[in-house]
């Protein structure tokens, strides 16, 4: 009796994660039915970034947070989140009582 062989759809997802110095990004195929963590565990993000706790930080898809059991959809982009290093209200208040904008804080190459 012949065996036949069971293809198991693919699709393609990117996974980034950013850092002030560095963006990364991987595009990486994946079974039809995974989720969101599966994709985080084959982008290998999580040993190249083991000091940041990816597995413990919050996911989104295309900008819109998700949990890590979503169901990744062909083209979708996921997302590792990492914690503000400042409020960006509390920036441009900052800026604006110094009688600066945004805007000049980026022309004079400053960063707050």
């Amino acid at each position: 009796m012949a065996q036949r062989a069971v293809m198991i759809e693919k699709i393609r997802v990117e996974v980034v994660y950013a850092m002030p110095g560095e963006q990364a990004m991987v595009s990486i195929s994946v079974d039809a039915d995974a989720a969101a963590a599966d994709a985080l565990a084959l982008s290998g993000f999580l040993e190249r970034f083991a000091d940041e706790a990816l597995e413990t930080k919050q996911i989104g898809v295309w900008g819109r947070p998700v949990t890590s059991a979503y169901h990744l959809k062909d083209g979708d982009r996921v997302e590792v989140y990492r914690r503000l290093q400042r409020d960006p209200r509390e920036a441009r208040r900052a800026l604006a009582q110094s009688g600066l904008t945004m805007r000049d804080s980026q022309r004079s190459g400053s960063s707050s």
